[in-house]
């Protein structure tokens, strides 16, 4: 279901999350579950995986993690702030140390000038250590594609923020 990359990612982020007694929870709009399927994908994940949300409307990054509709209306469900706060919304409601959040555009429809199929925002916040964030386009032909490709930078920059003291 994976390809050997992505299970590579997910096997190192299971050994390094459980190395430092770190849970994770996920909060997935744009790739519907992929990254906690992925992690799900390797024996041990659940000493590590805590939880994983999958907010793909708009409704439910405000009910399940407390992103403002206000700012979803302002700015647009694909945006830095929104990929923010659904990564402080997964840690407040969950039991994790270390979240990850992702929200974009995987298409064929949806996209426009400023937001084009392929845009995607993925932010993490870990436990006293604050957020980060990264912005990417993603220019492939098919949505699962797009998809596949977020799940692994979301993979990426979850073992980054392990690596972090």
């Amino acid at each position: 279901m994976f390809s050997l990359e992505i299970e590579t990612l997910a096997r190192l982020l299971i050994d390094e999350a459980r190395q430092k007694s770190l849970r994770i929870v996920t909060a997935e709009s744009c790739t519907g579950g992929l990254v906690s399927a992925a992690i799900c994908a390797i024996p041990g994940a659940s000493d590590v995986l805590d939880r994983g949300f999958v907010t793909y409307s708009n409704r439910a990054k405000q009910e399940m993690l407390g992103v403002p509709g206000d700012l979803i209306a302002d700015l647009g469900a694909v945006s830095e702030p929104v990929a923010r706060m659904m990564a402080e919304g997964a840690l407040e409601n969950s039991n994790a140390h270390l979240a990850v959040a992702i929200t974009g555009i995987a298409g064929p429809d949806g996209g426009t000038r400023m937001k084009p199929v392929g845009t995607v925002h993925i932010a993490t916040a870990r436990t006293n250590h604050g957020l980060t964030h990264r912005a990417e386009l993603f220019e492939f032909e098919t949505r699962f594609e797009i998809q596949q490709a977020a799940a692994q930078a979301a993979l990426e920059m979850l073992r980054e923020r392990l690596s972090q003291s």
